[in-house]
């Protein structure tokens, strides 16, 4: 009964590559083999029936809620022109420093990878905003698109992220489903743990620009304050940490569950955004139907998932996958090593959502009863998806980047730049594979 899970993963990898919205594509593979499967004799019918089963405790699922919340949140903080007023302030901050521009880059990339944690919205929203005025100062193609890149998918990791909402569920699911004791995780155990990570990859970001600098100045020049059109205001910067202060520490202190906070955090940007004389009725439109659009197609392919997921682990394919990384030589993290290269390749073809929903729960299980502790484990995969979604020639975000500069910048200027903060990226990976401690550590702390 096993091939026909093999058979049924490569099935649904090849109606994937054509194209086919990736919903559709999970749920229809997982109905067409679970019909097969019924026809040979190899699952019971009933099976199908426990499908409605799964799909209403998903609707069931308060943490989900978070979702369309911080989705919410991220897309009025974007239509209140955050960005272009922190990237305003920002140069004018650091005028007169070699690199000072990159640096307001990156620094404005955190802090809209923790307002809207959507890689697409910062790269694009960065790239329309950043790279001309980097490239009117005379700063290289190459060190402009790669900060850019790297800067926008910080929202893989730096909490409050999507990506570590719906990640810590679904490990949260599969510690459950191991039954092996562990104490439970949760959301919050994830944003804890992805602090530490996420300040290391920037302190290494703000290294390498200043390097960067010093040994070639004159493509990264500093600007001087003359030619800064706006004086820094503190406003501009104070309100959105504020914003992001009380939404992430009511989850990191327990006074919030995470869906709570997100819910903080809708209120606070539109108020925000009322304060800053942005909103508007239609704005608000805008922010409702992009919301809906994105949280409808986290939730199908949610839907979609959970049905493949089912029919899988009914033809024995979990058990499979088990069975194959135990048998692997390094245990752990010879495993670890498989899975994370399996997933960064995926990455290429596969936007995050798919990964998490199809890939993490039919691995996960499997890392976790080898030992694996499960907030290690999920920031491991972020970083690995955020490090997949910059490589090229297919990382996500320098698609996204491409679809907004200009024919003078060539595709092999833009995959040049970005190749020193992969590296980056590799080197933090690496730092938290050899100690865990740097991810567990604050999570321990604080929630005991």
């Amino acid at each position: 009964m096993e091939w026909l899970a093999i058979v049924m993963f490569f099935f649904v990898c090849l109606v994937l590559l054509s194209g086919y919205p990736v919903a559709f594509a999970l749920s229809g593979t997982a109905l067409i083999f679970a019909f097969i499967g019924v026809a040979l004799g190899e699952i019971h019918p009933a099976i199908l029936k426990t499908a409605f089963s799964r799909l209403y405790g998903t609707m069931e699922n308060t943490t989900l809620i978070a979702v369309p919340l911080f989705v919410f949140m991220g897309l009025m903080l974007e239509k209140a022109k955050i960005a272009e007023k922190l990237l305003t302030g920002m140069t004018g901050l650091f005028a007169g420093v070699s690199g000072g521009l990159a640096i307001s880059v990156v620094l404005v990339g955190v802090l809209l990878a923790a307002s809207t944690g959507i890689v697409g919205a910062t790269v694009v929203t960065m790239g329309l905003l950043a790279l001309p005025v980097m490239l009117k100062n005379n700063y290289s193609q190459q060190l402009s698109t790669g900060v850019i890149c790297a800067s926008g998918t910080l929202g893989q990791i730096v909490p409050p992220s999507i990506v570590l909402v719906l990640l810590g569920d679904v490990i949260a699911s599969a510690n459950r489903d191991v039954g092996i004791g562990a104490k439970p995780v949760s959301v919050g155990d994830l944003f804890a743990g992805a602090m530490l990570p996420a300040l290391v990859l920037v302190v290494l970001y703000l290294i390498y620009i200043l390097t960067y600098a010093r040994l070639r100045p004159e493509k990264a020049p500093s600007i001087s304050k003359e030619t800064i059109k706006e004086d820094f205001q503190w406003q501009s910067l104070v309100y959105p940490l504020i914003l992001i202060f009380l939404v992430l520490g009511s989850i990191l202190k327990g006074v919030a569950t995470p869906t709570e906070a997100a819910a903080l955090g809708a209120l606070g940007a539109t108020l925000l955004a009322m304060y800053l004389g942005e909103f508007s009725k239609d704005r608000l439109k805008e922010v409702v139907h992009g919301t809906t659009r994105t949280s409808s197609m986290v939730f199908m392919i949610l839907i979609g998932a959970s049905i493949f997921s089912l029919v899988f682990r009914a033809f024995g394919g979990d058990d499979l996958i088990h069975a194959a990384l135990v048998d692997l030589p390094g245990g752990l993290m010879g495993a670890m090593i498989i899975v994370m290269l399996a997933m960064f390749v995926l990455g290429f073809i596969l936007d995050f959502i798919e990964i998490i929903f199809v890939i993490v729960p039919i691995t996960a299980p499997a890392l976790l009863a080898m030992g694996a502790d499960p907030v290690w484990l999920g920031i491991m995969i972020a970083i690995n998806l955020q490090t997949s979604f910059l490589t090229p020639p297919f990382g996500f975000a320098l698609f996204y980047l491409r679809g907004v500069t200009s024919d003078t910048i060539k595709t092999s200027q833009i995959y040049k730049g970005v190749l020193p903060f992969i590296l980056i990226q590799l080197f933090v990976l690496v730092i938290i594979s050899i100690w865990p401690d740097l991810v567990i550590w604050l999570p321990e702390i604080i929630y005991g």
